[in-house]
């Protein structure tokens, strides 16, 4: 398998953590990729996003979602919970947190225009959905003990806010601060981080 990414992408993150977990890296071969930019990559993918997923057959997969969703089938983690109330919950942690990233990602190409040229209300607005979002994460109570699609978007996501300096989110959320302290250890998250740079 080919996965497209960049090595700051919290989505590509994501998957990477979700391949690393089920066994599969030493599967997928990683080629960078300039998304938005990159003609090679909008033709696997219209979008011309990362991360976009091309399996051994061919098939092109895109979407972090969807791409998790297969390598977690493929693996068999249980990563995803098949049903009732606990794929609920995953997969809305996962909504959240990956809407806090696309917002972050927002925030980064908005900050990277000239000063002048920048547009306040735009960053304004995305970082009250990305505080929201926080205080909903430090209300949620995550624990170490699980470790799903929910919590694994959850790093990727906090990672990135670190990586790019987009908010400091640590401030007035010390239950969340803390099991981040925690799984930022953990040896899928800490492999991947090492991408990071």
């Amino acid at each position: 398998m080919r996965l497209f990414y960049s090595a700051l992408s919290p989505f590509a993150r994501k998957v990477r953590i979700v391949a690393h977990e089920n066994g599969l890296s030493d599967r997928i071969t990683l080629e960078t990729a300039s998304p938005f930019a990159d003609e090679a990559l909008r033709a696997l993918n219209p979008l011309c996003q990362v991360p976009t997923l091309v399996l051994d057959d061919g098939e092109i997969l895109y979407d972090s979602a969807v791409i998790c969703d297969h390598l977690d089938a493929e693996g068999g983690a249980g990563l995803i919970p098949a049903a009732g109330a606990a794929r609920r919950r995953a997969l809305r942690l996962q909504a959240l947190t990956d809407g806090m990233g696309s917002a972050a990602v927002a925030v980064v190409r908005e900050r990277l225009r000239p000063a002048d040229d920048q547009r306040a209300e735009l960053i304004d607005r995305q970082l009250r959905a990305i505080v929201a979002g926080l205080d909903s994460l430090e209300a949620e109570a995550l624990t170490a003990a699980r470790f799903e699609i929910g919590e694994i978007s959850a790093a990727a996501q906090l990672a990135y806010f670190d990586a790019r300096a987009v908010v400091d989110w640590r401030e007035g959320r010390p239950t969340l601060s803390a099991w981040f302290e925690v799984v930022a250890r953990r040896e899928s998250v800490a492999v991947t981080s090492a991408q990071l740079t």
